[in-house]
């Protein structure tokens, strides 16, 4: 089993993982046409009916490395949510925004803990870091 990243762009959501049948690749995908392009402009993005994601492309690890190394370097602004320009993904991103306020004992913008909240265990970071 691989792991699993999901990638909240400006202007595109992406999920990555190492799926891919070749060594070395990994298998970025999207819900929506373009969003795999507009990181990655040479990919061979195929379209695959019937799977979770409708959009796929087999990119090398360090193509992928490079590209979101590139995003972050690019970054200006101070509120991710408002620098999504299309209406359909700033609410899904809303969406997810709101949904995993809910990981937190105190609810955004409260000062208060949240009734009944049950935190989630401690992690313990391996290698002793």
């Amino acid at each position: 089993m691989g792991f699993l990243m999901w990638i909240c762009l400006s202007e595109s959501f992406l999920s990555i993982v190492d799926a891919s049948d070749e060594p070395g690749t990994l298998l970025v995908r999207a819900r929506r046409q373009g969003d795999i392009e507009a990181v990655f402009p040479d990919a061979k993005v195929v379209q695959s009916i019937g799977r979770d994601y409708l959009f796929r492309s087999g990119i090398k690890r360090e193509e992928v490395a490079a590209a979101l190394a590139e995003q972050v370097m690019k970054l200006t602004y101070p509120n991710f949510k408002s620098s999504v320009a299309d209406p359909r993904l700033h609410a899904a991103y809303s969406s997810t925004w709101s949904i995993m306020s809910q990981l937190q004992s105190y609810a955004p913008y409260h000062t208060t803990p949240r009734k009944g909240f049950s935190a989630h265990p401690l992690r313990v970071s391996k290698g002793g870091k």
